[in-house]
C-alpha cells in the first residue's frame, strides 16, 4: 500500500472512530462484562437477539439464552486456563460486549474495545498498533464476523469465532486476522447434501436468509446439490430487514404448502425467522422434515433440551453456582441480567389473562419458583446445565485454548514463569496462532491454511414427546473425508421416512426420461440387449459378448442354448422310436433266418431283405445322431449314415420291382435280351448305393454341413445351435438322389400291379415307396422354412420313411411265415395267372425263380417264353402255339405247364438269373 492510500485510510477510519466512539453509549447493557488481568482478551457475543434501529440510543432486547452459554463457556474457560497455569505467573482477563446480532453494534462496540484514551489509532504499520485487546473471540453471526473481520484484518488482530461458518470468511487475502473452531460452512452443506442423497431426497426446498452467512451458504448448498442430482424445488429468501420478514415469511409459507413433493425443506436461518416461519407452518398444520443448519438446530427458545451430554464436571457445578468475577473492576451484568430473568418475582409471568403476562421468551427462561427467593442475584438451579449444546459449547472452549496455546508459545512460558513481554503485539500472536498445535482431551487441533478447523458435524434429531424436547445425536459428518455415518436405530419416523422426489424412484431395468428438470422423469424400460442394475439411472448398458436381455433386464445372461437335448421329451420319443425300430428289426431278422425255406420267404428273397434290415438299420442309428449338441462330426455322421443306408434299401426294393416287372410283363425277344443284361441284382445294388457314396464324398468336400447359431431373436434367451448345409446344394442332390430311386421303384410297382398277389409284392413297394414322397414331399417346404425345428423334422421324417418299408416290407411276410400261410407253389401261381390273363401267357423274357428254397445252388425251374404272336423258330420247326415250359435240373426234357406236352429241342443252354 503507497503512503498515500495508507493516509487516507487512516483518516477515514480515525474520523469515523472518533465520531463513533466519542458519542455511542457503551453503558452495561451493551458491554458489560470485564474482568481484569495482565492479558485482555475481547468477547463478542450476541446475548441478544436484536436491537430496536428506530430509537436513539439504539437498545437491545430479547436475551438470547443460547448464546449466553457461549459467553459463559469462554468465561470460563479463561478462569480454568488461569487456574492451570498455563501461563505462570500471567493471567488472561476479558472485556465482553454485545452485539445484539448486529454487525453494526459490533463494529461500534469493536471501536471502543480497542480504542485508547477514546480513540482508535490507526497505523499503516501494525507493529506500532498495541491495542489494550490482544484477540478476540466471537462473534457467532457470520454476517457480524465478517464486519468485524474486516476492521480486524486492517490492524492483524487475531480473531477466533466458535461459530461463524460461512466459507467466505476462508479467503485469507480478504480476511487474514479470522480464525475458528468449527469447518466452514462448504462442509456444513456438504454434510446437508450427504444427508439427502443418503435417503435418496432429490427434490428438495431451500429457504435461506439475506445476508453474507445465508447467501454463502445457499450458494455452497446448491453446488453441493446439483454434484449429486438434487434438485430445488424453490428457493426463497426472507429479506434482511425486519419490516419485511412477516409479509415474506407468510408468502414462503404459502410456497411451501403449495409443493406437496418437496417433502425435506432445507433451513439457512437465523432463529428469529425459523421461529416465525414454524409458527405459521404449525397455524396451518403444515408438516414437513426441516433440515437445520448449525445456526438454529439447537436453539432452546425452538426446542426444550434435557439430559445432553456435559462437557466437564466444572463447567456443570461453575453454571449451577453463577457469579459474577471477583476483583477490583470485574463485573458482569449480563449474569445479572440472566438471574433477573429467571429468579425475579413478575406477577405478570404468572398471569394468565392478557395482556399483563411475560413475552414467551420470559416466560421460557423464568423458574417456576422465581416468588420463593428474596435476592434474585442469590438465587441457583441447574437450567443452564439442563440447556447445554455440547458440540457448541465446546468450539467456545477450544477457542480460548488456541489462544491461550499460543500466548504461551509466544511468551516463551516454562513451567515456573514467562519471559515474554505481556504487552505484545497481536499481529505476531496471530502468527503463532496460525501454526499452533495443541492437545485437549486426548484430541490434537491446529488450523489448516484457511484457518478452519476440520472438526465434522454432529447430525442430530429432535425427540419430541411429553413436555420436552431432546436433541439425539444420530450420526457422524466427517469434514476430512466427507463421509456421513448415520445410526438408523437412534432415529425417530413418525410417519415413516418421508419421500422427497419430483417423480418416483425408477427401479433396476428402467432409466429416466428427463422432462423440464432433470430431477422430474418418467421411466422407460431398457431394451433388449440392455440392462440396468440400479435406481435412477439416465443410460442403459449394453450387454457384453455372449449374454443378452429382455426388456427391463437388470442383468445380462448367456441366451440358452437350443438344441435336442438328450433329456428333452421330444428326443426321449425320438430315441425310444428309434431303438424300437433297431429292435424290431431284429426280431424282423430272427424271423426271416428261422422260417428261410418257407414259400412267403422263399418269395421274399431271404438275401436281398436281410441287405435291406443292414440299410434300415443304418437309417434308424443315424436318428440318434440328431440328439445331443451338434458338433461338426454329428452334422456330417447322421446325413452321411443315413444317406448311405437308406439308399442301400430303396436299392433292393428296386431290385425286387425290376425283378417283378421282368417276370411278368411281356416284352419282344430282343427287348427281353437287353433288359435281362441289366437284372444284375449285387451288381445293381453296389453300383447304386456307391454312386450315392460318391455323391456323399463330394458333399462333405465342397458343401459339408457345420455347426451353426443362427441370429436369434431379441424377444427371448433362446440361442438356437443347428447343422447348416452351407448352398444345401449337396444336400438336395443326396436327397434327390433318393427320391429318385424311390420313384423309380414306384413306376416299376405299379406298372406290374396286377402279376398274381402271391408272388408279387408290388402293393407293398407301392406303398411304402408312396410313403416316402409323399413325407419327404412335406419335409422340404418344412424344412426350408422352419430351420429352429430342422432336426427334429428330418429325424421324424427318417422315423416315418424307415417304419413305412418295415410294416410293408417285413411284417407282412412274418405274418405269413409265422401262421403258416405258405400260399401255392411257383407253378400254380403261374397257372393262375395264364387263365386270368390269356393274351400275357406268352411273358417276358426268361428268368430264375427259385423254387424250392433259397440256398446258394438250389435246382432252378426255367420258365420259357416266346412272344405274344407268330412265332417261327429257326430250322424246320412248325408254327406253335407259344407254350410256357418249367425245365428242371437244366436237362433235356420239359415238362409242360399247360396245353398238349410237346419238347422244344434247346438249340443253347439257356442262361439263367439268379440272386
Amino acid at each position: 500500500m503507497s503512503p498515500q492510500s495508507c493516509m487516507l485510510l487512516a483518516v477515514l477510519l480515525l474520523g469515523t472512530a472518533l465520531s463513533q466512539v466519542g458519542c455511542c453509549d457503551f453503558g452495561g447493557s451493551v458491554c458489560g462484562a470485564r474482568m481484569e488481568a495482565d492479558i485482555m482478551l475481547g468477547i463478542l457475543a450476541p446475548v441478544h437477539s436484536s436491537m430496536h434501529l428506530d430509537r436513539w440510543p439504539s437498545t437491545c432486547h430479547g436475551f438470547n439464552i443460547y448464546h449466553f452459554l457461549f459467553s459463559l463457556e469462554m468465561i470460563h474457560t479463561i478462569e480454568e486456563v488461569n487456574a492451570a497455569g498455563l501461563l505462570p505467573g500471567l493471567s488472561l482477563g476479558y472485556y465482553m460486549c454485545d452485539t445484539c446480532s448486529n454487525s453494526r453494534k459490533a463494529l461500534q462496540n469493536l471501536e471502543h474495545m480497542m480504542a485508547i484514551n477514546g480513540s482508535l489509532d490507526v497505523r499503516c504499520n501494525q507493529e506500532t498498533v498495541l491495542p489494550r485487546i490482544k484477540a478476540f473471540l466471537g462473534g457467532v453471526h457470520s454476517e457480524v464476523s465478517i464486519a468485524v473481520a474486516k476492521l480486524l484484518s486492517v490492524h492483524l488482530v487475531p480473531q477466533v469465532s466458535s461459530a461463524s461458518s460461512s466459507p467466505a470468511l476462508s479467503n485469507k487475502l480478504r480476511y487474514p486476522a479470522f480464525l475458528r473452531t468449527v469447518p466452514s460452512d462448504v462442509h456444513q452443506t456438504k454434510a446437508m447434501a450427504r444427508l439427502i442423497a443418503h435417503y435418496n431426497w432429490n427434490w428438495v426446498g431451500v429457504v435461506y436468509e439475506e445476508d453474507d452467512y445465508g447467501i454463502g451458504a445457499f450458494q455452497s448448498f446448491h453446488r453441493e446439490a446439483t454434484e449429486i442430482d438434487v434438485c430445488l424445488a424453490y428457493q426463497e429468501m426472507v429479506p434482511h430487514h425486519p419490516e419485511l420478514v412477516m409479509e415474506r415469511i407468510q408468502q414462503i409459507a404459502q410456497r411451501i404448502r403449495n409443493t406437496p413433493k418437496a417433502q425435506v425443506v432445507v433451513l439457512i436461518l437465523k432463529f428469529n425467522s425459523v421461529q416465525e416461519l414454524l409458527r405459521e407452518m404449525i397455524r396451518t398444520n403444515t408438516s414437513r422434515t426441516w433440515i437445520a443448519s448449525d445456526s438454529w438446530s439447537k436453539n432452546l427458545l425452538l426446542a426444550e433440551m434435557e439430559g445432553i451430554e456435559k462437557v466437564s464436571e466444572s463447567f456443570d457445578s461453575w453454571l449451577q453456582k453463577l457469579r459474577p468475577p471477583p476483583g477490583p473492576g470485574s463485573y458482569n451484568r449480563f449474569i445479572q441480567e440472566y438471574k433477573n430473568l429467571r429468579f425475579n418475582c413478575t406477577p405478570e409471568c404468572f398471569s394468565d389473562h392478557p395482556p399483563s403476562h411475560c413475552s414467551e421468551v420470559d416466560l421460557k427462561l423464568k423458574s417456576p419458583k422465581a416468588c420463593d427467593y428474596d435476592d434474585p442475584q442469590e438465587a441457583d438451579d441447574d437450567f443452564l446445565v439442563t440447556a447445554l449444546d455440547t458440540s457448541a459449547v465446546y468450539s467456545a472452549r477450544l477457542a480460548v485454548w488456541a489462544v491461550a496455546h499460543a500466548l504461551r508459545r509466544l511468551l516463551g512460558c516454562n513451567g515456573t514463569s514467562c519471559s515474554g513481554e505481556t504487552d505484545l503485539k497481536p499481529w505476531m500472536l496471530l502468527e503463532q496462532l496460525k501454526n499452533i498445535t495443541f492437545e485437549l482431551n486426548n484430541t490434537t487441533y491446529s488450523f489448516d491454511p484457511s484457518g478452519d478447523f476440520l472438526d465434522g458435524y454432529d447430525v442430530q434429531t429432535w425427540v419430541m414427546g411429553g413436555a420436552k424436547t431432546v436433541f439425539r445425536k444420530i450420526g457422524r459428518y466427517y469434514a476430512t473425508n466427507g463421509s456421513i455415518v448415520l445410526n438408523e436405530n437412534q432415529i425417530v419416523w413418525y410417519s415413516g421416512i418421508p419421500t422427497s422426489r419430483c417423480s418416483p424412484t425408477c427401479p433396476p431395468g428402467t432409466i429416466k426420461k428427463i422432462l423440464d428438470q432433470f430431477c422430474c422423469y418418467n421411466c422407460t424400460d431398457c431394451q433388449e440387449g440392455t440392462f440396468t442394475n440400479s435406481s435412477d439411472l439416465s443410460v442403459c448398458y449394453n450387454c457384453t459378448a455372449g449374454n443378452w436381455s429382455l426388456k427391463a433386464a437388470t442383468k445380462c445372461t448367456a441366451r440358452t442354448e437350443v438344441f435336442l437335448h438328450w433329456r428333452g421329451a421330444h428326443s426321449i420319443i425320438i430315441v425310444a422310436a428309434a431303438l424300437a425300430g433297431l429292435l424290431l428289426l431284429v426280431v424282423v431278422f430272427v424271423v426271416f433266418m428261422v422260417h428261410r425255406d418257407s414259400q412267403p420267404m422263399k418269395r421274399a428273397e431271404v438275401r436281398l431283405s436281410c441287405v435291406m434290415m443292414v440299410g434300415l438299420a443304418a437309417s434308424f442309428t443315424s436318428v440318434l445322431f440328431f440328439i445331443g449338441k451338434p458338433n461338426e462330426h454329428l452334422c456330417r455322421t447322421r446325413q452321411v449314415l443315413y444317406a448311405m443306408g437308406f439308399t442301400l434299401c430303396v436299392a433292393c426294393i428296386l431290385v425286387k420291382a425290376f425283378r417283378t416287372f421282368l417276370v411278368f410283363l411281356p416284352f419282344g425277344p430282343l427287348r427281353n435280351r437287353r433288359l435281362y443284361k441289366l437284372y444284375k441284382p449285387p451288381a445293381v445294388v453296389f453300383v447304386v448305393t456307391a454312386l450315392q457314396g460318391v455323391i456323399c464324398i463330394l458333399y462333405l468336400v465342397l458343401d459339408s454341413p457345420e455347426p451353426f447359431k443362427p441370429e436369434p431373436s431379441s424377444e427371448n434367451m433362446l440361442q438356437l445351435i443347428q447343422c447348416r448345409e452351407r448352398s444345401k446344394i449337396g444336400f438336395g442332390v443326396m436327397l434327390g438322389y433318393i427320391a429318385l430311386l424311390a420313384l423309380g421303384g414306384f413306376l416299376l410297382a405299379f406298372k406290374g400291379r396286377k402279376v398274381p398277389q402271391e408272388f408279387s409284392e408290388t402293393g407293398y413297394i407301392i406303398f411304402s415307396m408312396l410313403m416316402y414322397l409323399f413325407v419327404w414331399v412335406c419335409f422340404t417346404p418344412l424344412y426350408i422354412l422352419k430351420t429352429e425345428l430342422s432336426s427334429r423334422i428330418q429325424s421324424s421324417a427318417i422315423l416315418v420313411s424307415s417304419y413305412g418299408i418295415v410294416f410293408c416290407h417285413f411284417l407282412p411276410k412274418c405274418y405269413e411265415a409265422l401262421w403258416g400261410l405258405n400260399g401255392d407253389t411257383l407253378e400254380k401261381i403261374i397257372r393262375k395267372w395264364r387263365n386270368m390273363y390269356p393274351g400275357r401267357e406268352a411273358g417276358a423274357a426268361s428268368t430264375v425263380v427259385d423254387a424250392e428254397n433259397g440256398g446258394d445252388r438250389p435246382p432252378h425251374a426255367v420258365v420259357r417264353a416266346g412272344t405274344v404272336g407268330p412265332y417261327r423258330p429257326s430250322g424246320s420247326e412248325e408254327f406253335k402255339t407259344p407254350k410256357i415250359i418249367i425245365n428242371k435240373n437244366d436237362d433235356d426234357d420239359a415238362v409242360p405247364v399247360g396245353g398238349p406236352l410237346k419238347l422244344i429241342p434247346r438249340r443253347r443252354r439257356m442262361r439263367c438269373m439268379s440272386l
